[in-house]
């Protein structure tokens, strides 16, 4: 522990451990001692997976194929929006490299 980080006692699988965290990261690991309880307790009340120790990976496994294959997903998508703002950015480049000129405005053809 580092002199920043208190002291904290979490409960994960009705066991407790004592870990150090600094106070702006306290909210974030209790929320992923919460969600990992929860993945937990999805594995043991599925009666599949016999043993804490056993459930402990299931969770781990499961916990890593979803974070995977949320990655990826988002990988995508922000590499493809990266080349579509990099399209963008050549076409601005280029119209001002011409020296273009918007067009005007149209006007309103809001009847109020």
């Amino acid at each position: 522990m580092t002199s920043a980080a208190k002291p904290l006692t979490l409960t994960i699988m009705d066991k407790d451990y004592l870990v150090g965290c600094v106070e702006n990261e306290r909210e974030a690991l209790l929320a992923s001692v919460e969600f990992l309880n929860g993945k937990l307790r999805e594995q043991r009340d599925s009666g599949k997976v016999i043993g804490s120790e056993r459930v402990a990976v299931m969770a781990a496994l499961n916990i890593a194929h979803e974070y995977l294959d949320y990655r990826s997903t988002h990988t995508a998508a922000t590499t493809g929006l990266g080349e579509g703002l990099n399209r963008i950015q050549q076409k601005i480049d280029a119209a001002l490299a011409r020296g273009a000129t918007p067009p005007p405005p149209r006007p309103s053809t809001n009847s109020n």
